[in-house]
């Protein structure tokens, strides 16, 4: 599966386009994470523990929309996109979307 922000894959031509395919996940903190957070707000720095929550979030999701994809019988996505948003004060949903297409 081709997997682009653009939307033309470069030595590729899109023969078909089969519509918008998207996959989501929403993730909430745990207190672990909370007290380690709070420890790096005092001294600065990355916040690794987020940081790995939101890129596995996003592995989910994009797995998710490839998984919607290859129902309609796609071999590429295009013009992928994502989203976050807040759900709750302590979740947030992650969305990746694009158009699934048939490239040759």
């Amino acid at each position: 599966m081709i997997i682009s922000t653009s939307a033309e894959i470069g030595g590729k031509k899109v023969v078909r386009t089969l519509g918008l395919v998207a996959g989501n996940t929403v993730r909430s903190r745990n207190i672990g994470r909370d007290v380690l957070a709070g420890l790096k707000n005092i001294v600065g720095g990355e916040i690794k523990e987020y940081t790995e929550l939101m890129s596995s979030s996003r592995r989910d999701a994009i797995n998710r929309m490839v998984a919607e994809a290859e129902k309609l019988g796609a071999n590429a996505v295009v013009e992928v996109r994502f989203v976050t948003a807040a759900v709750a004060s302590t979740a947030a949903e992650i969305v990746a979307y694009g158009t699934a297409v048939v490239v040759e």
